[in-house]
């Protein structure tokens, strides 16, 4: 059976992405730009609430498995 994502605000996710190796390069209006030693690039939405369907977009990009993401909150 597949993991549920959580329901998360895109901070809750950008300090997660952090313990990860990421760092906030700069932020636009609404939208924050991480990056990463090894991996692509990642924006993350500050809303309140991110849509599941884009964090799972943000953990494909990150190349993190939903088990692994979780840790890091």
């Amino acid at each position: 059976m597949r993991e549920k994502l959580p329901l998360l605000s895109g901070q809750e996710i950008v300090n997660a992405l952090q313990r990860s190796g990421y760092y906030v390069r700069r932020q636009k209006g609404s939208h924050i730009r991480l990056y990463h030693p090894e991996r692509l690039p990642i924006t993350v939405p500050a809303h309140y609430e991110v849509d599941r369907r884009t964090l799972k977009s943000i953990l494909h990009t990150a190349n993190l498995t939903v088990e692994e993401f979780k840790k890091l909150l």
